[in-house]
């Protein structure tokens, strides 16, 4: 019932009571759960301070913060559907605002836990429900902008939450790393309740309910991520935690396949996904969403760790060169995307990253903001064309009678391809600054004549302020350029995985064949056809 219920609003797009309410809800809960997410990542030292955490409360703090949003989206689609728009909006919104009034106040690291996952566990509801208010209460025509709004707040909180950081944590005060969801939320929700209609709880699905389903896989992917996201930092298999729920969620999932393959009404069979274009898509994905952490971590955390620069300074070249062009950009990839097959749109993106990428490795322990410019504003081209094409690719591939089930594999890829792409890259950086560490240690010794000098001129540097530990002053600068020069290579070696990321990318876009006619699709100028074309849309 949930599914054929889905497939009548989908097919046409039915009007809520306020149209515009729907379209506030979609843009505030998807920009809440961005720079919720994005805040907390790049403000996370300083509240490490303020909450005065060690380096491990920290880190499990984080997880804490992200775990649970997958644990619970899968499931939100068919909740959705079930339940209404609503319900697991309104309510939620205003429970999400009382946590975020509190978590200042607390002291308590175990509290602080707590409070955290149910923070995530409600953002993990606010993502997936507002494609649902799309989809099921905006007429069709608005289907494209509002999903282009949808994916332009991924890139633009991500860039745009560097400077906000900065402008809390030095003007307003840390605590608005959490208060500003006390003013967002419940805006979202009274649009949400103005927006979306009113609808009876489904008794029939309910009773019919995969619970058994739904909990494998929450579970199954909570447990992978929590394995992931401190897999680079207790260094993966010599780790008894992170091996164990590796392998439990693994176990999970696997039992999660067999449920859906013995029981007589499987909430997500895989068979949904099993067609050409879908299984490319979801790998494209994956590679999309890896190569965009040069974005989202190469180029905060060099100009981190190698520049050394605060988010309030680095803020407005993500700011300028990436967050304000995604405007302009995500209007173009609409344009683009009603005229063109999405493919292309998609391909495009994908070689901007690729080329800012390429740029990338060319990085030098001098450059500076200036510098990457150019490389930063490739990457809001790649946003901009590469996710709404996806995201409307995906909708075209997918039989509109089974999106309750399409929808969970997207919920699972969304989030699980993420932190693949960011745990991978985060031990990819790890690594290979220690073996360039290792290397470049090998060409500095003790006594060489070009050591000798440059110890000789950074004493002389240091003298007229340190007399006395001039000495200790140059030995220090010259381990900290060294250090430096590691984290540098390390992060051109990001950059070449980056690449290469893009690239195969690319390649996978080459094999898919075109979508059928549908919403989702181009509209094609009537000398071409547009008239059958239209036929066959209207009869899909």
């Amino acid at each position: 019932m949930a599914t054929a219920n889905m497939d009548r609003v989908t097919a046409s797009g039915r009007r809520s009571h306020h149209p515009l309410c729907a379209v506030g809800a979609v843009l505030i809960g998807s920009f809440l759960v961005g720079f919720q997410t994005r805040l907390f990542s790049i403000g996370l030292a300083d509240l490490k301070g303020h909450f005065s955490l060690s380096f491990d409360e920290g880190a499990w703090l984080s997880t804490a913060a992200n775990a649970p949003q997958i644990l619970i989206a899968p499931a939100v689609v068919w909740l959705a559907v079930t339940f209404g728009v609503r319900r697991i909006l309104c309510l939620p919104s205003l429970i999400f605002a009382l946590i975020c009034i509190i978590i200042p106040f607390v002291r308590d690291f175990e509290t602080l836990l707590v409070l955290h996952v149910l923070q995530a566990l409600l953002l993990g509801l606010f993502i997936p429900a507002t494609i649902i208010v799309i989809l099921r209460n905006l007429p069709q025509p608005w289907w494209l902008p509002a999903l282009a709004i949808y994916a332009f707040r991924s890139a633009f909180t991500s860039n745009f939450g560097v400077s906000l950081v900065g402008s809390y944590v030095q003007n307003l005060g840390w605590e608005w790393l959490y208060w500003q969801g006390t003013i967002l939320a419940p805006i979202m929700g009274l649009f949400a309740y103005f927006g979306a209609p009113d609808e009876p709880v489904s008794r029939d699905a309910l009773t019919r309910a995969d619970w058994g389903g739904m909990i494998l896989l929450g579970s199954g992917l909570a447990l992978v991520y929590v394995g992931l996201d401190q897999g680079n930092r207790l260094d993966w298999s010599s780790s008894g935690i992170v091996m164990a729920t590796l392998a439990g969620g693994l176990a999970l999932i696997v039992a999660f396949f067999i449920n859906e393959s013995v029981i007589a009404e499987p909430w997500a069979s895989a068979r949904v996904i099993m067609s050409r274009n879908l299984i490319l898509l979801f790998a494209t994905t994956t590679l999309f969403l890896l190569s965009s952490q040069s974005n989202s971590l190469l180029l905060p955390n060099f100009l981190t760790v190698v520049a050394a620069l605060r988010p309030e300074q680095m803020g407005p070249l993500f700011v300028n060169y990436v967050a304000i062009p995604l405007f302009v950009l995500t209007i173009i990839a609409v344009l683009l995307l009603r005229r063109i097959d999405a493919r292309i749109v998609l391909a495009m993106g994908l070689t901007a990253f690729a080329c800012a990428a390429l740029l990338g490795t060319t990085l030098t322990q001098q450059w500076r903001l200036v510098d990457f410019e150019v490389l930063a504003l490739l990457q809001a081209i790649g946003h901009a064309f590469t996710f709404i094409s996806i995201i409307v690719f995906t909708f075209a591939n997918v039989d509109r009678t089974k999106a309750v089930a399409a929808a969970a594999y997207i919920q699972v890829l969304r989030l699980g391809s993420a932190e693949l792409g960011l745990a991978l890259l985060s031990t990819w950086l790890r690594i290979r600054e220690q073996i360039h560490s290792h290397y470049l240690g090998q060409h500095v010794a003790s006594g060489d004549p070009a050591v000798v000098k440059r110890l000789a001129q950074l004493k002389a540097h240091f003298a007229p302020d340190f007399t006395g530990a001039a000495a200790k002053r140059s030995l220090s600068a010259l381990a900290t350029t060294i250090q430096k020069e590691a984290y540098t290579l390390a992060y051109i070696d990001g950059f070449w995985l980056s690449f290469w990321a893009a690239i195969g990318a690319l390649l996978l876009v080459a094999m898919m064949k075109a979508a059928q006619p549908g919403p989702f699709t181009p509209t094609p100028s009537p000398r071409h056809g547009g008239d059958a074309a239209n036929r066959n849309r209207r009869a899909s």
